[in-house]
């Protein structure tokens, strides 16, 4: 599938999407693996978080779980805080995702094109280097 970069495939994507992993989620107020989430739940997502190192925790609701494989429901987006050189030690866990996700969102700062490619090959979308707290303030939608 074809990267949604275009807005309106972003606005779709966003909208469309009601539950969310949150790959890399921090309890730190401070980080945007924090806020960026609590915003979406604050607005009508349920947060799935996924952090190894916060297991035991509960975050926006829901216990944190070490890995994505965890997940035994339908996820809309797959939404990513992990730094580019950490994308790969996830891409089995994206694959393996059943059902798929609807899509896979790389935040701010976080590209990496033969990871994307590799998801694409997969039939996933692919968003990279985009906020989704930030895209749906900017689109008016929540």
């Amino acid at each position: 599938m074809p990267d949604p970069e275009r807005l309106e495939e972003v606005r779709e994507l966003l909208q469309g999407a009601r539950t969310v992993a949150v790959l890399g989620a921090s309890p730190d107020p401070d980080r945007p693996a924090a806020y960026v989430p609590a915003w979406l739940h604050a607005h009508g997502r349920r947060i799935l978080p996924v952090n190894p190192r916060c297991v035991g925790q509960v975050l926006h609701g829901e216990p944190v779980r070490a890995t994505l494989a965890e997940l035994r429901e339908p996820v809309d987006l797959v939404d990513v805080f992990r730094r580019p050189e950490h994308l790969a030690g996830h891409l089995d866990d994206l694959l393996a995702m059943d059902p798929p996700p609807g899509a896979v969102w790389l935040q701010q700062g976080i590209r990496d094109e033969a990871f994307a490619a590799r998801l694409r090959a997969a039939g996933l979308r692919v968003v990279q280097d985009r906020c989704t707290m930030a895209d749906l303030m900017h689109l008016g939608s929540r």
